[in-house]
This record gives C-alpha cells, sequence and structure tokens, in this order.
C-alpha cells in the first residue's frame, strides 16, 4: 500500500504529463512547445510556483467523466522575470486540446484576481481550441468572468496576451482587452470564425494563415503588436517588454542607471532633414539618434506606417515615444494610424510612463474613403487620448506642423508640457501652396502670369507663417532648438517633470470617441 507522501508524489507526476507523451510529441511535431515548457523558459529559473495543480472537472457529460486530467488544461502559477513577481497562465493543448470550461476558468480567474490584489504583470500563454462544447453554457460563463476581469485590471496592472496556437471565437476577446498580443508567424491564429465557417457563409475560399495568421493581423488588422518567428523569441520579446513598463498603475516607469557622457549632443540630428520640404526621410534616424544607444523598441512597426509608436529610454528613463514617418503616406494621419497611437498613448499614460513626440505632420489624410469611415472620430481619438494624459508629454516639431493635425500631436494647447521646434520647422494652417491659392485666388486669377503669381505668393506666405517664429512669438512653442541639442534638452526637460503632478475633473469616466 503507498504511503500518502508517494500518493501526492503520484499525483504531482501525472499532472505534469499533460494530455501524455503522443500528445505532447504531436505538440513538438508541429514546432510548438508545451504548457509547463513555455513557462521554464519565461520565468527565472526555479521560481514558478503553481497553483491549482490538481484541479479537474466535474463534468460526466458526454464522456468527460472518462477524460479527466490534473490542471484541467491550463497550468496557472506566480514566478518572477528577471526578479519581478509576475502572474501567468499557460493553456495546455495536449489536454482536451486546451479547452475553457469551468474548472479551466477558474484557474485562470483565480491568479487574475491575485494579480491585482498584489499589483503585478499577468501573462497569458494562449493555445486553446476554444470553449469546450461538452459543458455548454458553463464555459460561456466561464470566458465572460476573464473578460470582467480584463476589463477590471486594465489601466491597473499590465496584462499581456501571447498567442500560441489557435485562438477562436469568444477566446479572441480576452487577448483583444489585454494591453498586448504578441504572435508567432506561420503557427498562431487569431478569428471570430474560422474559414470553414467563412466558406460557408460568404463562399469565400480562405486559409486560416489568409484570415487571421500573424502576418495579417501585424499588417492589415493591427490587432496583434508584435510578431515573432519562433515560440523562444515570442518569450524574450515578453521579457524586453516588461523592461520598459512598471508592475502596476502606481508605479513609477523603470530607471536603468545611466552613465551620462561629456557631451550629449548629436551631429548626425543636423542633416537628417532633406533642403527640400516635400522630401521624406526616415523619422526612426530620428529616434535612434535622440534616443539611449539601440534602446528604441518599436511596437506595431508593420501596420499605419505613417505613424511610428514604440518604447525607448532617455538617459536610463523609460518613455514612449510617437512619431509621424514621412517616409509613408507623407506622414499625414489618418484613421489607422490616429487608433494605434491613441491606444499607445492611453497605455503610456495608465502606467506613467512619459511621452515623447516627433512632430512633421502636413495634414489629415484626406478621400472619401476616409470620411465614410469616419476620419473625423478616429482623429478626435488621438486628439482625446493626447488631452487626457497627464503624464510629463514633450513635443519635437522636425518639419510640418499643419492645421488641425497640429493641434492633435500633442500641441501646448492641449497640455503639453515642453514643445521645442528645429529652425526646419513649419507651423501653419496648410501647406504655403495650398494658402496662396485660397487667399490670393482672385489675385492670381487676373495676373499675366498665374503661375509666376502663384509662387510668388506662395513664398510671400512661406515666409510669413511656413517657420517657428510666429508659433514661438505666441509662447506656443518654448524654444526653437538647433537638431544637435535636441538629446540635452529633453534629458534634461524629462528630469524637471519627473514629479509632475495634475488633478483632472472628477468625474465617473470620460466618454472617448469610440
Amino acid at each position: 500500500m503507498k504511503s500518502k507522501s508517494e500518493i501526492l508524489s503520484d499525483k504531482r507526476e501525472q499532472a505534469l504529463e499533460g494530455g501524455g507523451e503522443k500528445r505532447i510529441e504531436k505538440q513538438h511535431a508541429k514546432g510548438k512547445l508545451t504548457a509547463r515548457e513555455r513557462i521554464h523558459f519565461l520565468l527565472d529559473e526555479t521560481s514558478f510556483e503553481e497553483i491549482g495543480r490538481l484541479v479537474t472537472h466535474r463534468s460526466t457529460n458526454f464522456g468527460l467523466d472518462k477524460q479527466k486530467f490534473y490542471g484541467d488544461g491550463v497550468v496557472t502559477g506566480y514566478g518572477t522575470i528577471n526578479g519581478r513577481l509576475v502572474y501567468v497562465f499557460a493553456q495546455d493543448f495536449t489536454v482536451l486540446g486546451g479547452s475553457l470550461a469551468e474548472a479551466h476558468a477558474e484557474k485562470i480567474v483565480k491568479i487574475m484576481d491575485l494579480a491585482m490584489d498584489n499589483g503585478a504583470p499577468v501573462i497569458g500563454l494562449n493555445d486553446s481550441g476554444g470553449a469546450r462544447i461538452q459543458e455548454g453554457v458553463v464555459s460561456l460563463a466561464g470566458y465572460a468572468d476573464i473578460f470582467y476581469r480584463n476589463t477590471l485590471a486594465s489601466g491597473v496592472i499590465p496584462q499581456i496576451s501571447a498567442i500560441l496556437g489557435p485562438c477562436a471565437g469568444g477566446a479572441v476577446y480576452s487577448p483583444a482587452l489585454t494591453d498586448f498580443i504578441m504572435m508567432v508567424e506561420q503557427s498562431s491564429y487569431m478569428f471570430i470564425t474560422g474559414p470553414n465557417v467563412v466558406k460557408t457563409v460568404t463562399h469565400e475560399n480562405i486559409t486560416a494563415e489568409e484570415l487571421g495568421g500573424a502576418k495579417t493581423h501585424a499588417t492589415k488588422s493591427g490587432v496583434t503588436h508584435l510578431t515573432y518567428d519562433n515560440e523562444i523569441e515570442l518569450i524574450n520579446g515578453i521579457k524586453k517588454l516588461l523592461s520598459y513598463i512598471p508592475q502596476n498603475c502606481e508605479d513609477e516607469a523603470p530607471m536603468l542607471d545611466y552613465e551620462f557622457q561629456e557631451s550629449e549632443k548629436r551631429e548626425a540630428l543636423e542633416t537628417i532633414i532633406p533642403e527640400n520640404s516635400n522630401q521624406p526621410y526616415d523619422i526612426k534616424d530620428v529616434i535612434y539618434e535622440t534616443v539611449d544607444k539601440d534602446s528604441f523598441y518599436e511596437i506595431q512597426k508593420d501596420f499605419a506606417e505613417n505613424i511610428v509608436v514604440g518604447f525607448a529610454r532617455i538617459a536610463g528613463r523609460s518613455i514612449g515615444v510617437v512619431a509621424n514617418q514621412p517616409l509613408f503616406l507623407a506622414g499625414v494621419l489618418d484613421i489607422k494610424s490616429s487608433n494605434k497611437a491613441a491606444r499607445f498613448v492611453r497605455f503610456c499614460d495608465a502606467f506613467n510612463i512619459p511621452l515623447l513626440v516627433f512632430e512633421d505632420v502636413p495634414g489629415f489624410l484626406p478621400g472619401s474613403e476616409q470620411e465614410w469611415n469616419a476620419i473625423i472620430t478616429n482623429g478626435a481619438k488621438l486628439l482625446y487620448a493626447f488631452s487626457e494624459a497627464t503624464v510629463p508629454r514633450i513635443t519635437v516639431i522636425t518639419r510640418k506642423a499643419y492645421g488641425g493635425a497640429y493641434d492633435v500631436m500633442n500641441s501646448k494647447h492641449i497640455g503639453a508640457d515642453m514643445n521645442f521646434a528645429w529652425p526646419t520647422a513649419e507651423i501653419a494652417v496648410m501647406g504655403a501652396k495650398g494658402a496662396a491659392e485660397i487667399i490670393f485666388k482672385k489675385e492670381i486669377s487676373v495676373a499675366d502670369n498665374p503661375q509666376q503669381k502663384w509662387e510668388e505668393k506662395e513664398n510671400e506666405y512661406a515666409e510669413l507663417f511656413a517657420d517657428p517664429y510666429n508659433a514661438a512669438s505666441r509662447g506656443y512653442i518654448d524654444e526653437v532648438i538647433n537638431p544637435r541639442d535636441t538629446r540635452e534638452k529633453l534629458i534634461r526637460a524629462f528630469k524637471m517633470l519627473e514629479n509632475k503632478a495634475v488633478k483632472l475633473p472628477k468625474k465617473k469616466h470620460g466618454n472617448i470617441p469610440l
């Protein structure tokens, strides 16, 4: 007869086996890790403490009473990443396809509650066939319990979702409610309805990869924020992302030790802006020269490429960067870029991460497609996000700042703390060419040489308005600076603002234009 300790040991061993050796081999054959292997590579060595290892489901429907596995298809617990406490759940596809039902959901809910109570990030490693159909409505209830907690935790603790297999139907909504979604190329999928249902309903032939693969969501929908070639790279990406963000909304942005140089000037910044104001350049070159070396971590790099967002460090301080990208659509704001930037700004503000904005924007993208798809309310999301943000906010205008887009891109008028401009900045209602056509239309039309008169008036308008000095004379720009001095100015400004405290009007919550 086995001793009590031997019985415990046997049960623990059974739990470690998941769905059994054959299913584990099948998982590996797909190039995928098991749930426990993923946790092993994610957390610091020996730091994982499992919760609910011996949990089993309580259903007897459709033969489920003969298919009981310890853990019920999800491994949950806590540990550390680089010494920082995190909570984690990893769905186990080898157990009933990682399907979610009552006991499975209860385990996830428990660690989410613990994460909220203790102010630490939650990381979800999703690999599930979806709701466990055999358990009926309790599976749906389990999802809703998780969604509710995702919402309560939003803006309180960071939530990161890794999609490491299929994620369909109701299962996609929990990741969508979290702060960041990461996917693996060729092995992870997200969709409300899969290819078979799509074919039945719409007669459209489409593969899972085309419908909801990592590349699709990285480039077309913007649903995923980061994609990777394999699971190990994704796990390392989670660790890198966490290095920029605090434990919770009460914590400060991470600060690394930084050894100041004799001079923080960056001469390379002097030659980035082309002489021709209509010629593109890569705003990332400005970012790389301004922030700490190798510190820029871009988010959603393949989606809405006319705006760049990501994390970086300045003198060791974690910051969020938002920058118009002249290489794509001349850096205009449109529906996708407005949504991308607004979401990022709100995350940074929720977690006390200061914001740095590089501005070179000729306006909003015109056209019926933009108007009919609500560029007005979508553009207003970015305006709302910046206006609402109470973290330190600094803007550097490198070149164009035209029309309403000037206001939206963290202008002084919507609460920016410091606004710098390079001598190449052009701050005006619109470009000189368009302005001359409107203001001097009658004069141009009766001129002996309309083209010459147009060019003459264009130059007249440009000399009067297409520079930073009119705005600086009114205090809208705090200082016009040489590009080489940008990094020094930002280091000092962020240091000056580190104790910034703002009280917003008392209210339940605002009504962002969704």
